[in-house]
């Protein structure tokens, strides 16, 4: 039965941390009652939708079902903080691709679109492949183990974007710590000083005053990196406002590898739990671009997406009235047994694999094939050089409600240097 415990669950930090109660929930959800109304304290009510198809439903439908105001899971008390802070009356923080709808969101998504296709990503391949002997040079230095996640699942993905902004390897660590503010303050363990909400808008400001002084050296002098893209970017021959392309410089900053981070470390950990898909990996290679597929789909590090109905629309014979949110959990449409068979299996040639860890419709993730390309030029790489790997001890995950994924994978290794 369906219940309050239920419903707290779905806002509870804890929950995201712990895989195998999020999947024995949503499993629940999918059965039997996949288009949820959901009532929490604290909380604007909404509907959890946790099937596959019914977020396709929505997805494809972006005059019906809006991103813009409500984006992702907040409280109504951090909803405020917000409005009260912003100076705009508004309770979203920033001004970005993800809560932009229509013509504007086609708009703002040109600016940078070109730079994401596999055509202009080619030219990056060289420099992936150099990033991820790097990382695997430094696992190699510290004889035998490591916790994977700190020592690079988090500064590989994050060093690739950096570079394609043109930010400086030295300010890597602000970078990171940023992030980790905005996107991982509800784990005690991960915040640094402030917590929740507070974390969010001071890291904010932080990304604002750099990245604002970056703008401002790439308007004077344009290089051939991203940042220059966006600073001197203009939306029908008008340059954008300084909020959004502060905003703009954000989203690509964070979400460009926060999520690779978590599919890293997530894909790494489904290869040693899974011993016959290694061997089967290591024995043909030419199943990487699949088993990367089944890494994505497997970890699916964003956890959910808001859409408010522009109109009354029925859902699986539910009323959707206007106004309502809905949170697409998506997941539990990775998981969906109606589209996965055997969908608790890690499969690494699993065919067809047609996850929507990338979303789908206008909103796909912008940088889906500069991920797919960073996690297989590191996975190669690894498995090219590492003889021997094992856990070293319990791995652990963030507590978060919107991009979760490992914060610990201690790991024993030898490589082909060491086993000589």
């Amino acid at each position: 039965m369906l219940t309050k415990t239920l419903d707290a669950a779905i806002a509870d930090p804890s929950m995201y941390a712990d895989p195998g109660a999020y999947h024995e929930l949503f499993a629940q959800l999918r059965k039997e009652d996949p288009v949820h109304w959901t009532e929490i304290e604290g909380f604007r009510p909404f509907w959890t939708v946790s099937k596959y198809n019914d977020i396709l439903e929505i997805e494809k439908q972006g005059d019906k079902f809006i991103n813009w105001p409500r984006l992702s899971l907040n409280s109504i008390a951090d909803e405020e903080r917000v409005r009260a802070g912003s100076g705009r009356g508004s309770t979203v923080s920033l001004r970005m691709l993800v809560n932009m709808d229509g013509a504007e969101h086609r708009a703002h998504r040109s600016i940078t679109q070109s730079w994401f296709m596999p055509t202009n990503l080619r030219k990056l391949e060289a420099e992936l492949a150099d990033l991820a002997k790097e990382f695997v040079d430094r696992m190699e230095a510290v004889s035998g183990s490591c916790d994977f996640v700190k020592d690079v699942a988090v500064w590989y993905p994050l060093r690739v974007i950096m570079t394609i902004l043109g930010v400086p390897r030295e300010d890597d660590h602000r970078m990171l710590a940023w992030t980790k503010a905005l996107l991982s303050s509800e784990d005690e363990e991960m915040a640094a000083g402030l917590r929740g909400v507070e974390a969010r808008q001071a890291a904010i400001q932080e990304f604002f005053r750099y990245f604002g002084a970056l703008s401002a050296k790439r308007r004077a002098e344009p290089k051939d990196d991203l940042a220059s893209v966006i600073a001197n970017a203009k939306v029908e021959g008008q340059a954008i406002s300084d909020f959004e392309t502060q905003s703009y410089y954000l989203i690509i900053s964070t979400a460009g590898h926060d999520t690779t981070s978590s599919s890293s470390a997530g894909g790494l950990l489904a290869l040693l739990q899974n011993p016959a898909e290694l061997a089967k990996l290591r024995a043909n290679p030419d199943l990487l671009p699949s088993a990367i597929e089944e890494i994505i789909r497997w970890v699916s590090p964003v956890t959910h997406f808001f859409r408010t109905a522009t109109e009354d629309y029925v859902l699986r014979g539910k009323q959707i009235k206007a106004g309502d949110s809905l949170m697409m959990c998506y997941p539990s449409a990775n998981r969906d047994e109606e589209i996965f068979p055997d969908p608790y299996t890690f499969k690494i040639d699993r065919t067809p694999n047609r996850h929507i860890a990338f979303g789908y419709g206008p909103h796909l993730c912008l940088g889906l094939n500069l991920a797919r390309m960073e996690l297989k030029a590191l996975f190669k790489e690894l498995l090219s050089r590492v003889d021997t790997i094992e856990l070293a001890g319990d791995p652990a995950w963030i507590k978060a409600t919107i991009v979760t994924g490992l914060k610990r994978l201690p790991i024993r290794y030898t490589t082909r240097k060491q086993a000589a």
